[in-house]
């Protein structure tokens, strides 16, 4: 399994901030590659989301469910069928607003099977780039919430690591 755990802060309070990452239909607005976020649920534990994703020849719709919500903490989520991953967003209170933190675990042996692709490209390849990505994606992304959340951008600090 791997993890990717991504962090900033953000000037907010805590309860703002939770609200906003509640939110995933939103992220459609702040992503390249995240086409469509359709909500099956309320938006607490048990609601499910399907997320369509589109980059270079790969169209790729999951689905997650939340498996558990902790008001304005936390909320963990997990991805049916297909691909081992699951994950959770936590919100903690700093000095200046809130600190938001994204954390995914993934078997990329999972995702053999799971994804149609082209013919003579190897899974190890959608992978590395994929991971790269993540990240160039997240800053993106990050840097976009932050400027809807504070009113303003601003260059974001992001926490990246990887295990």
């Amino acid at each position: 399994m791997n993890t990717v755990e991504v962090s900033t802060d953000v000037r907010v309070p805590v309860e703002e901030a939770y609200a906003f990452v509640a939110d995933f239909p939103r992220y459609a607005d702040y992503s390249e590659h995240l086409r469509e976020v359709t909500q099956h649920g309320s938006g607490g534990a048990g609601t499910e989301y399907e997320l369509t994703f589109a980059w270079w020849k790969l169209t790729h719709s999951v689905r997650s469910r939340v498996t558990d919500t902790d008001e304005p903490e936390r909320i963990d989520w997990q991805l049916v069928g297909g691909i081992d991953a699951h994950g959770r967003w936590e919100v903690a209170e700093t000095d200046d607003g809130a600190r938001v933190t994204f954390v995914v675990t993934y078997d990329t042996d999972s995702a053999r099977g799971s994804l149609d692709l082209p013919r003579l490209v190897s899974m190890d390849w959608v992978v590395e780039r994929v991971v790269q990505k993540v990240v160039e994606e997240g800053e993106r992304v990050v840097e976009r919430v932050v400027a809807d959340l504070e009113g303003e951008r601003r260059p974001v600090d992001l926490d990246v690591r990887t295990r």
